[in-house]
């Protein structure tokens, strides 16, 4: 197989990339120095989300941890994760350079091309031989679609899918503001409305200096879903997404819901009910403002509220309250948070031609999917992740300066609520407590609105042919332009007109036809 042609396929587009950041720390390469450590133990290299903690570099902490837990050696170098686009480029450069991690979380869907050049290994025999415990972790029928979705056309295992099993994400809002400007929580987007302008008017983070963000989000008009989640629009941290509108499976972008809601958003822009640099936001920028006690509004995990609160707490010594935002109601329109119990798929393994780093890589994926030792991975490094108090393992505050990555993590594979609720209260200390008690409630709340979309594990190879559609280009440049008012929300109907003319109705066609296979249970 060449792997350098299908990096440099993979890369065709990218104009500016920067080089991966080097790892520091003892054995400080980015990549496994040797196939076997002196002590027998083989080390592969794994790539996956890092949004600013350490790298686990050969030797260090979580190595050992993890050398000890699951009889693999773990390099995990950093890569800027910024929304996934930094990570794949700099992993498209690696595919490229011949250098393949030898398992990854692939990005938008490159793991279709990878498996088509035979790049990735096919884990349908391999999986139940060496790894049972990744299939016994994931349900049967989510298996069924991993085969519907081959791109090959043979039925076959390329991927392994993320699990989440319940509803993740919800629009989070001040509790403690609305009890200073008075008012009860929105039911209504009327009310709702009022709320912001009293974030924005009323000075209820107190500081004197009415610097508050009553909401807002990301760039690409990412991460601002509560917007558009309350005219039924699916969306996934920013992403449209498809689901049955007017009879018939459709992408959300292009539907009368989404014009409604651009609509909506442009006029929060120029009321200065959203944040303005909402579009030029990074995740860091974003994120700080949050910490910094000045949102009363935003979207994101519910099961990350703690972090959020500990950091706004630490920053500003504020105990914040959060409580889930009820989706305000629109007339005429069914309000939701989208709910995909298909994560995007979480790993792919190199088709290795070195059998000893494939079967490490196996053994790898059987012990961490092996249901008695997700508590132990949850909880990490003692003295760094976790500390023990009374005998009992105690989560230590988050901490990105010291604390190791913890890319295995089981509540990023797959992931329950009851699992979730369990882990994240039996490890809280007494100290965030106050904390884990606010996103034990959210977490239970935000099930309320939860919705699972039809669109449910649609492959990426229905973009095949299309990568601008695949990547929102021309959804990002006319959502953006109506919410800052340079375009008028009539350009919409331009917008899909020109959507349908560059392969909307082809891509469409291929959703719609994949849709009705799942229905029918073939594989």
């Amino acid at each position: 197989m060449n792997f350098k042609k299908i990096g440099l396929l993979l890369t065709a587009g990218i104009l500016a990339i920067t080089t991966v950041s080097g790892c520091s720390g003892s054995g400080g390469s980015s990549a496994a120095d040797q196939n076997e450590s002196s002590d027998g133990v083989v080390d592969i290299e794994v790539w996956g989300t890092n949004i600013g903690y350490q790298p686990v570099t050969k030797g260090s902490k979580l190595y050992e941890f993890y050398k000890e837990k699951l009889g693999v050696g773990v390099i995990h170098p950093y890569v800027e994760w910024n929304g996934g686009t930094n990570y794949l480029n700099q992993l498209n450069l690696k595919i490229a350079a011949n250098e393949m991690p030898d398992m990854f979380i692939p990005q938008q869907g490159i793991e279709d091309n990878l498996a088509k050049n035979g790049a990735i290994a096919d884990l349908t025999e391999l999986l139940p031989k060496y790894a049972p415990n990744v299939l016994k972790a994931i349900p049967e029928d989510m298996w069924k679609v991993v085969k519907a979705n081959d791109p090959t056309g043979q039925g076959r295992i390329y991927y392994i899918p993320g699990v989440v099993e319940y509803g993740r994400y919800a629009g989070m809002i001040r509790q403690d503001w609305l009890d200073k400007v008075g008012l009860p929580m929105p039911k209504t987007q009327d009310e709702y409305v009022k709320v912001l302008e009293a974030f924005r008017d009323q000075d209820p983070n107190g500081n004197g200096q009415k610097d508050e963000l009553p909401t807002g989000g990301r760039e690409q008009a990412r991460w601002m879903d509560h917007l558009f989640a309350m005219y039924g629009v699916a969306m996934f941290e920013g992403y449209p997404e498809w689901d049955i509108y007017d009879g018939e499976l459709t992408y959300s972008a292009v539907t009368p819901n989404m014009k409604a809601a651009l609509e909506f958003i442009a006029k929060l822009y120029k009321e200065g009910l959203i944040d303005k640099e909402s579009l030029l936001n990074t995740k860091d920028k974003w994120d700080g403002k949050i910490y910094s006690n000045k949102v009363g509004n935003y979207f994101h995990w519910v099961e990350h509220g703690n972090l959020v609160f500990e950091n706004l707490y630490k920053n500003t010594s504020v105990k914040a309250e959060f409580e889930v935002l009820p989706i305000p109601e629109v007339p005429g329109y069914k309000g939701f948070y989208t709910m995909k119990k298909f994560a995007p798929p979480q790993w792919v393994v190199k088709n290795n031609k070195d059998e000893i780093k494939l079967m490490a890589t196996l053994k790898l994926l059987n012990n961490m999917y092996d249901k008695k030792n997700w508590k132990d991975l949850f909880l990490g490094v003692e003295g760094m992740h976790h500390t023990m108090k009374d005998g009992k393992a105690v989560k230590l505050p988050d901490d990105k300066s010291t604390q190791e990555n913890l890319i295995l993590n089981p509540v990023t594979s797959v992931s329950t609520l009851d699992m979730m609720i369990d882990l994240t209260n039996s490890s809280a200390s007494e100290d965030n407590k106050w904390a884990i008690d606010q996103v034990t409630r959210n977490m239970k709340e935000a099930q309320k609105y939860a919705k699972e979309i039809a669109g449910d594990g649609l492959p990426a190879s229905v973009y095949e042919g299309f990568p601008d559609i695949n990547n929102r280009t021309l959804y990002v440049e006319y959502a953006t332009k109506i919410i800052l008012g340079q375009y008028p929300i009539s350009k919409f109907d331009e917008f899909v007109d020109k959507w349908n003319q560059t392969g909307g109705e082809e891509v469409t066609k291929r959703a719609r036809e994949w849709h009705e296979k799942v229905k029918k249970g073939q594989s």
